[in-house]
């Protein structure tokens, strides 16, 4: 049995909120615990949630870290009319990928004309509307980032640190993340969890998304975890996934290692070869996937470089049938 410890309320209606996290799936809450927990207590009230209702509310979270040590805490999820939004500083927007553009585009002019945005999810693609629309809010900027942190959510409020991962980080466009921002994000994390900062970012997220495209449609059409994709069956198309990919990322200016990747692949396979893919869980409980924004960007590049890649197109046309069906 945890240890239970009951924090401080993180956020209160008079309190000044300057970190927000938007999505409260299992890394939206990792993120705000990493905040709020990690922090000095002097810190640890200025994070929040930011929700979809129009009004504000408090919500009891519970948080099992790496040590089965128990927080509780009462996070404020503020509503898209609070006046407050316009103090947030610095944003971690969690959602799904297919979600990004539909919930924070409208937001931005609610946002402290300073405010940086950090993307935080699977795929690529959603930079690419959420950097135009930062074209009209001269002071706001974007970074990309992704995380191989695992969490479970146990309850729709209760989540657990499941594993330990690195988060990458790199500014898009816009105004930099400010010294003193980048130093508060520095602090989320122990010597086995760092943050790693990279510019440029995309051929990180391009190596990521390396992962994700093999591991996801492939576990998903096969109903399998992800070891079993160590089988020497799946190797022909693991391949064809990854020299795809390889071909497509270097006509956008990314000079992927073929064989750095490939091993790669295979080894977060064996590392959670007894998982099942994000992918395989949404097709599982009939909920949409981000086939488009994995597979689906590999083949919108594509075809904006008048290139063939016939083995991700099926990938993607197979998993919107499943997922259809």
């Amino acid at each position: 049995m945890g240890i239970t410890s009951r924090l401080p309320p993180s956020s209160t209606p008079d309190n000044t909120a300057h970190i927000a996290v938007l999505g409260a799936g299992a890394i939206g809450q990792l993120m705000y615990h990493k905040l709020s927990v990690n922090t000095q207590a002097v810190q640890a009230n200025d994070v929040v949630f930011i929700g979809r209702d129009k009004l504000t509310r408090q919500q009891p979270l519970s948080f099992i870290d790496h040590t089965q040590h128990t927080h509780e805490s009462l996070a404020a999820i503020l509503g898209t009319d609070d006046d407050r939004l316009v103090r947030i500083e610095l944003l971690f927007v969690c959602v799904k990928a297919y979600q990004v553009e539909q919930a924070l585009i409208p937001l931005l002019v609610k946002l402290s004309p300073q405010c940086h945005i950090v993307l935080l999810h699977n795929g690529l693609g959603p930079h690419l509307p959420v950097a135009a629309a930062l074209a009209k809010h001269q002071g706001q900027g974007l970074s990309l980032g992704t995380t191989s942190q695992a969490a479970l959510k146990l309850s729709q409020w209760q989540v657990k640190h499941s594993g330990f991962g690195v988060t990458q980080l790199g500014h898009y466009c816009g105004a930099l993340i400010s010294a003193k921002l980048k130093a508060r994000l520095t602090n989320l994390h122990c010597d086995n969890q760092p943050i790693e900062w990279h510019q440029p970012v995309l051929p990180v997220l391009w190596q990521k998304l390396a992962i994700n495209a093999v591991i996801n449609p492939l576990t998903a059409l096969n109903h399998c975890a992800n070891g079993q994709l160590a089988r020497a069956e799946y190797q022909p198309q693991i391949r064809a996934i990854i020299d795809e990919l390889v071909q497509v990322a270097k006509y956008d200016g990314i000079t992927l290692d073929k064989a750095a990747i490939s091993a790669r692949v295979y080894q977060v396979i064996d590392l959670t070869a007894a998982n099942f893919s994000s992918m395989y869980q949404d097709i599982a409980h009939n909920r949409a996937t981000e086939i488009n924004e994995i597979n689906g960007y590999i083949c919108q590049q594509a075809k904006l470089d008048h290139l063939n890649v016939p083995i991700n197109q099926s990938l993607v046309d197979k998993v919107l049938q499943l997922s259809q069906s």
